[in-house]
């Protein structure tokens, strides 16, 4: 991992594209826990098959309230990994040493 934090704090800009890549990976991985393990163990309790089939109607127009809470799910579950990812790589320690070293 320091080899990693190192990589990240010399390289720049392709240390910016390596973590995006890892982002897009990680919210695949997320996407797919919600959509596949989450959302039907709620739409379980609640007594609906998914979050997906939750919906309201008002006139012609049909909100799908589900889904919208599957997507803040997803949101919140990905903000706390790259959250915990910042701090396990101590990456927001990287500016303070720099600042320390100067």
């Amino acid at each position: 991992m320091k080899g990693f934090v190192e990589f990240i704090r010399k390289q720049g800009v392709v240390g910016l594209a390596v973590g995006f890549i890892i982002g897009l990976a990680t919210a695949g991985v997320v996407t797919a826990m919600v959509n596949d393990l989450i959302n039907p163990i709620i739409g379980a309790i609640i007594g609906q098959g998914s979050l997906d089939t939750l919906t309201f109607t008002i006139g012609d127009a049909v909100f799908n309230y589900g889904h919208f809470i599957g997507v803040l799910i997803n949101f919140v579950i990905i903000l706390a990994v790259v959250y915990l990812i910042f701090k396990v790589l101590r990456l927001d320690k990287l500016d303070i040493e720099e600042e320390e070293k100067d």
